[in-house]
């Protein structure tokens, strides 16, 4: 009770002084009177995950999960014009994982770590008087089985108040796998350098949303997805273990993979939809705190059904912080291809012992801290700002967050990631 009587007061003693916001924002419009500028802004992402767990699909549904993957990746928006903008995403993922180290025998192997490079180009273009924007992308990512290649465009419409608003998207995946069996599953004479065939998969992504503001403090969106795909559904180093009357209990995981235990490279269908439904909204509840929530319904012809719920609760500290503890809780039905280590049945089509595709409830707990100063566009002397003539650089906001992740099949993770914002202005005098 102290500390909420003490957060009230600040922000009492805060509301009888000046509104900086409102100052900055009259300080921007009289120095745009006199400047054109460029507005480059970068966003600088990191994170670091973590995860452990039981079910290895590459084991056949038991041994280690464990994996890190670090990811750097850098964000740049640039204006062609006052209704142009190009956006450039590219970024990596650096991979260690001890559960593909068991694609063969040899313990650290070249199959423990891999590296993803990816590269996502944006053009966007708002029309004013129709009030429409639309978008196309493309991309490319490389890792060592995979080379995907991606287009997209989107399409959003808004009512001329302003209140409402609707988009349209698309998206298509073209990967081409190199296929990587487990070690004692390849043709006679292959090794881990040279893939032992090729496959292709591709994913067609079609939505739309909606969005609405209610009131001055309630506004919702409704969306929904269709998801088709075909090719190449399975991954061909996960294995499968049948219920062949072989007992392997209290052998180790590498004893198990050299037993004569029947197994057979994961087998899935070449064709599958999904279609997730999602309604979000968003509630400003005073000056302190803004309630975001957010529901999906999943389902696909795997027979998989899945219902996600999410809670975000935005603090405002000051005008410039403010930290958002989240919350979010998934739970979902098995595959109807799904059986743990041992229990398929040999006459089976469909197989998978991958423990994504089985039952099981998850929770997903953490914070945000994100610092925001508000300063006049024309404001040089600001914290981490350097000018150079008619050019400087300016700093935006970070946001650093942290969340821990739990599964009911014994996986957990860790996951810290921040975002550095910042602007590079060019201004010339009109």
């Amino acid at each position: 009770m102290p500390g909420a009587l003490l957060i009230s007061s600040f922000f009492a003693q805060a509301q009888q002084d000046e509104d900086p916001l409102k100052d900055r924002i009259e300080a921007d419009h009289q120095w745009l009177k006199k400047t054109a500028l460029t507005n480059v802004e970068v966003n600088i992402l990191g994170s670091y995950y973590t995860q452990d767990g039981i079910h290895s699909a590459v084991t056949g549904g038991l041994g280690t999960e464990k994996l890190t993957d670090i990811t750097p990746a850098i964000i740049v928006n640039i204006p062609l014009d006052s209704t142009r903008q190009l956006s450039f995403n590219v970024g990596a993922d650096f991979i260690t994982s001890a559960s593909t180290d068991n694609i063969n025998f040899n313990v650290s192997s070249e199959s423990r770590s891999d590296t993803r490079k990816h590269i996502n180009i944006t053009y966007t273009k708002r029309l004013a008087r129709p009030r429409l924007t639309y978008s196309f992308s493309g991309g490319i990512s490389k890792e060592y089985d995979v080379f995907a290649k991606s287009i997209g465009a989107s399409l959003t419409k808004e009512t001329r108040n302003g209140n409402s608003e609707i988009s349209l998207n698309g998206q298509a995946f073209f990967d081409a796998w190199s296929l990587f069996y487990p070690i004692e599953l390849r043709p006679p004479g292959s090794d881990d350098e040279n893939p032992q065939g090729n496959d292709n998969r591709n994913s067609y992504n079609f939505g739309l949303v909606y969005s609405q503001v209610l009131t001055k403090k309630l506004q919702v969106s409704f969306s929904a997805e269709v998801v088709l795909q075909n090719g190449l559904l399975s991954t061909p180093f996960h294995r499968v273990f049948f219920d062949d009357g072989v007992d392997v209990n209290g052998l180790s995981t590498i004893e198990i993979l050299r037993s004569n235990k029947l197994r057979k490279v994961e087998n899935l269908p070449r064709s599958r939809t999904r279609i997730p439904l999602g309604f979000r909204m968003n509630y400003f509840i005073n000056d302190l705190f803004v309630f975001r929530g957010y529901y999906r319904f999943y389902t696909d012809d795997f027979n998989i059904a899945g219902h996600t719920f999410s809670i975000d609760l935005p603090v405002k500290i000051s005008p410039y912080l403010s930290v958002t503890p989240f919350y979010r809780y998934h739970t979902q039905t098995a595959s109807s291809y799904f059986k743990p280590f041992g229990e398929t049945d040999l006459n089976a089509e469909f197989f998978s012992s991958d423990y994504d595709q089985s039952a099981f409830n998850s929770n997903k707990y953490g914070i945000g801290i994100r610092y925001a100063p508000l300063y006049a566009i024309g404001e040089f002397k600001t914290p981490f700002t350097k000018k150079t003539k008619n050019k400087f650089t300016r700093f935006k906001a970070i946001e650093v967050r942290y969340a821990y992740f739990d599964r009911s099949d014994g996986l957990n993770a860790s996951i810290i990631s921040f975002d550095l914002s910042f602007n590079m202005i060019k201004v010339k005098k009109r």
